[in-house]
């Protein structure tokens, strides 16, 4: 029964599902907790990506078009942002305006924490956004379930991404700058083999549908340049930070998500 508890944990912290109540008593919650329910990460993608796929297929039931499919890939993100809290997307707006605002390791932790958001920030959010919802636009051209499919595998194979990271780095989140404890200091402690193979086989499946709906090309692709983007963003903290941080997770699940997207759409 640990296994659902930290699923629950998982997503309570990562979701706006409600938690609470006499199932919130009973899930419980600990450091330690927090840290186990880290092994559920792309369980949490398999409801929100189920949730975007939901909605986009709704939508472009009654918007035909290519117009009718870049609005129901608009209201798709919308609902996936809205499930979430923009959890990851504000870690990558952080990041963004922490390395975009100074070249110094502590100023830039510093900036990080600053719940303001600047140019950088604003920039990398409004990329990234328009880059998901353009590239869900051409998914859409493969028909509904390659688009469904899609969603729900990056959804669940980006919040595979951040584990490594846990895995590979040591974290530095509370370093630099004024201000509390990180909302990510339970994970500091790199996590078990146990919890990333857990990991793991939360993902397979995802990785078996895009194979299933698009084909076995594609989803290798999809997974090469997943990790390719994660291990991008996690050379990039390890040069300019020495180890990551709570934002870097959240850009890494923003990065990888969109590189999925990339692969899947790309036609050569």
């Amino acid at each position: 029964m640990n296994g659902v508890r930290h699923f629950l944990l998982a997503l309570q912290f990562f979701t706006r599902v409600p938690v609470t109540g006499g199932l919130a008593g009973w899930v419980g919650y600990s450091p330690a907790m927090l840290r186990a329910s880290a092994a559920h990460f792309p369980g949490v993608g398999w409801l929100v990506g189920a949730v975007g796929a939901g909605v986009f297929v709704i939508a472009q039931l009654g918007l035909p078009g290519w117009a009718g499919a870049l609005v129901a890939a608009l209201l798709s993100t919308i609902a996936t942002v809205w499930m979430t809290g923009a959890f990851h997307e504000d870690g990558l707006a952080d990041l963004a305006d922490g390395l975009g605002g100074s070249a110094d390791r502590e100023r830039a932790l510093a900036i990080m924490k600053d719940s303001r958001i600047g140019a950088f920030g604003a920039i990398a959010l409004v990329l990234a956004l328009a880059l998901k919802v353009a590239l869900l636009a051409v998914l859409a051209g493969q028909g509904a379930l390659a688009v469904a499919a899609a969603l729900v595998a990056a959804h669940v194979l980006s919040r595979l991404a951040p584990l490594f990271l846990i895995r590979w780095l040591p974290y530095v989140g509370g370093e630099g700058g004024e201000g509390g404890a990180s909302k990510a200091k339970p994970l500091a402690d790199a996590i078990g083999g146990s919890a990333l193979l857990a990991g793991i086989a939360w993902s397979l499946p995802a990785l078996g549908l895009l194979v299933a709906t698009h084909d076995t090309a594609h989803g290798l692709a999809a997974l090469a340049l997943c990790a390719v983007a994660a291990l991008g963003v996690g050379r990039l903290l390890r040069r300019r930070l020495q180890g990551f941080t709570g934002d870097g997770l959240g850009a890494t699940q923003q990065v990888a998500e969109i590189a999925i997207y990339l692969a899947l759409a790309w036609q050569a």
